[in-house]
């Protein structure tokens, strides 16, 4: 059994990582919002860009908390076409998720079938990472802590996009982009600690690049990207009127749904 440490890079990596989940939930949250508010191609491309930026950051936030994974006895390198499939499959499950929920006729079943969709593409994208390591030996998982795992993605992820979609003002906004951040990293952390290690000693050379060749330009890439779409979130003008329709309309129909 080889030994893991999670952290061995110290606390720099689940800091970062933690902040780059809360950056890409808040960025996609906030386009989510603003897609409900719109309609048409506009509704299209808002809902478009929250799938992008959930995936990417959800993706990074992965691979930059992988920065400070390591197993004793064994380099790690990571097999470049699963490792991007991950990022794909990432916004392509949260896209479903996030659409199911711009476009749903009850708020109420979008959000839950959109906290839904949002929790599993975390979950493919974590455990399709996971395949892309190359050690000496093989990874196994403990089944319950898989199944905790996912539970705890869909669940956070359907209470963030609840509180995205009732909450206003900047001081919840935020409190609902910490709440997904915090469903990132803390499955991402379950399911870590379902990992075993079997190892195989060998000196053959290991396929695939390490995490400073590939992960970490990658890393970087899409967190600038991320950054960029928040400040152009930002700057762009809102519906403040609508939104509160919104919240309103979500509000009785929970009321409705509950009588």
């Amino acid at each position: 059994m080889g030994h893991m440490d999670h952290f061995s890079a110290g606390w720099v990596t689940p800091v970062l990582s933690y902040a780059m989940a809360c950056v890409g939930s808040a960025l996609g949250l906030r386009c989510t919002v603003r897609a409900l508010e719109a309609e048409g191609a506009s509704k299209r491309n808002w809902l478009t860009l929250a799938s992008f930026a959930i995936g990417s950051g959800i993706w990074t936030m992965h691979f930059v908390a992988m920065m400070g994974f390591s197993v004793e006895g064994t380099p790690i390198r990571y097999d470049i076409p699963l490792t991007v499939l991950s990022l794909v499959m990432a916004i392509a499950v949260v896209s479903a998720g996030i659409f199911t929920a711009g476009y749903g006729r009850s708020r109420v079943q979008a959000v839950l079938l959109g906290g839904l969709g949002t929790g599993l593409g975390v979950a493919a994208m974590h455990y399709t990472g996971m395949a892309a390591l190359n050690l000496h030996g093989s990874v196994g998982f403990d089944p319950l802590m898989v199944i905790a795992s996912v539970a705890i993605a869909v669940v956070a992820a359907t209470a963030a996009l609840t509180l995205s979609l009732v909450v206003r003002g900047p001081v919840l906004a935020t409190l609902s982009a910490l709440v997904m951040g915090l469903a990132v990293s803390s499955m991402h952390y379950t399911a870590m600690f379902a990992v075993t290690v079997n190892l195989k000693p060998s000196s053959a050379e290991l396929p695939g690049a390490t995490a400073t060749e590939f992960l970490f330009p990658l890393a970087v890439l899409l967190g600038s990207f991320l950054f960029l779409a928040s400040a152009y979130v930002a700057l762009s003008p809102t519906g403040k009127r609508h939104e509160s329709a919104v919240a309103a309309e979500l509000l009785r129909e929970v009321e409705l749904t509950t009588a």
